[in-house]
């Protein structure tokens, strides 16, 4: 059995070649499965602000379940060359952005990077709503590997302010 891969989606700006989000998403998942992923489970799209708070758009956000041969650092490099593809460059953290792909979940792996290399599962991944809550419409028991905790219970030990609405196009 394949493990279960999670991938969240993002983005606060059109794409140059896409369009806009979700719009250039759909784009970026022909992409990702021609790169050999297979595309299992798209969640609803989500609208929420920025995180730290600033001027900047506010977001739409998803969650995919993945399928996948390649190795939990070969993944994230085929991540990367998707965000590429829609102009992203990493430069400023919490810039605002065409398409962010984070690697949230790869089966029961941990992996603790150093030195910023890859870490999995997502190391901030339970505190974010823009996550959790649409990885909920797609595995609400899933296990955190670490701490235990399902996606829902995560969900209900967020702190107040993280509110999101559903996004309706």
């Amino acid at each position: 059995m394949s493990p279960q891969i999670f991938v969240a989606i993002g983005a606060n700006l059109p794409s140059p070649r896409f369009g806009r989000p979700p719009a250039s998403f759909a784009a970026a998942l022909e992409l990702l499965r021609a790169g050999g992923a297979e595309i299992r489970a798209v969640s609803r799209w989500y609208r929420s602000p920025p995180l730290p708070p600033s001027p900047q758009p506010h977001y739409i956000n998803g969650v995919i379940e993945v399928r996948s041969e390649r190795s939990p650092a070969a993944l994230l490099s085929l991540l990367h060359e998707v965000e590429r593809a829609f102009g992203r460059v990493r430069g400023e953290r919490n810039a605002a952005r065409s398409l962010d792909l984070d690697l949230l979940a790869y089966g029961e792996a941990v992996i603790d990077g150093e030195d910023g290399g890859l870490q999995v599962p997502h190391p901030r991944l339970s505190e974010r709503s823009f996550v959790l809550l649409p990885w909920a419409d797609l595995a609400p028991e899933w296990r955190h590997p670490v701490s235990g905790l399902t996606v829902a219970e995560m969900i209900a030990a967020l702190p107040a302010g993280q509110e999101i609405e559903v996004f309706t196009p």
